[in-house]
């Protein structure tokens, strides 16, 4: 008798069914019922009109030309930041609130820098590129009362300097996530919570942003104690200066918090 010949792809697949009925008791695919649905965003008061005035403008767009600072090679390594926030102290004399604003002892420090170098407000300079221009940016802090910190940050352009971020605050800590510049606030009315805004380089308006805006928990769960309220800065005779340094909220948003590197000078 001729034996019969059985197909090779036959023989593979009932030698198979042993195995796969095994892994159906061991491990297999388990359903976990019925998906919820999706539930898609609702708009509320539809009937509302557009908003035909814009918000209050709190100057996050504002730039300025830094006088009297010429950057060799758009190189800002080569610019003095003492000299750079002496040369915007000048310029603004009677200016304590806003972009600008200093108290009026920080002021006086900042030119007390070369001889009294200990009680200097303006901190080491950090630097990175967060334009994106291949190039880097100048990173400034200025120590102020009541814990309050200005956060600068200076562009080469032109063979001059711009400011293109200006911000003061009452820092926890300051931090550079890739070409976020990161600013932690202590909370003045919600204990246990910090405000977290990152700011971010915008091409339109050739200036940083305050892109993304949280308030979030302390780490570790503990109770942050509410900052002092800010002092009134005392005003010279002629100037008509009251107001502490302006302290603005801004756009709501998730930033990423990263510990800085070692940018900072030597």
């Amino acid at each position: 008798m001729r034996a019969r010949t059985v197909p090779l792809a036959a023989v593979l697949a009932l030698a198979a069914l042993p195995a796969l009925a095994g892994c159906a008791g061991q491990g297999g695919l388990v359903s976990d019922g019925p998906a919820e649905a999706a539930v898609g965003p609702v708009r509320l008061w539809p009937e509302l009109p557009p908003a035909s005035d814009p918000p209050v403008d709190y100057g996050e767009t504002d730039t300025e030309r830094v006088p009297g600072i010429t950057v060799r090679g758009a190189d800002v390594r080569t610019v003095d930041p003492v000299a750079v926030v002496r040369a915007e102290a000048a310029a603004h004399p009677d200016t304590y609130t806003g972009a600008d604003g200093l108290y009026e002892e920080t002021s006086r420090a900042v030119l007390a820098c070369d001889t009294a170098p200990a009680k200097c407000p303006v901190l080491s300079p950090y630097y990175r590129d967060l334009t994106g221009n291949g190039r880097d940016e100048l990173i400034v802090g200025i120590r102020m009362p009541e814990q309050q910190v200005a956060v600068r940050v200076y562009l080469a352009e032109d063979g001059g300097l711009t400011r293109i971020m200006s911000t003061v605050d009452q820092v926890v800590s300051v931090e550079l996530a890739g070409r976020d510049l990161i600013v932690r606030a202590a909370s003045a009315g919600i204990p246990g919570y910090e405000y977290r805004t990152a700011w971010s380089w915008d091409e339109r308006q050739h200036s940083m942003l305050p892109a993304r805006d949280e308030i979030v928990p302390v780490r570790g769960g503990g109770a942050s104690k509410s900052p002092p309220t800010p002092r009134t800065p005392r005003a010279a005779p002629d100037s008509p200066r009251t107001a502490a340094p302006d302290v603005p909220r801004t756009a709501p948003g998730s930033p990423r918090t990263v510990s800085p590197g070692s940018e900072s000078a030597s």
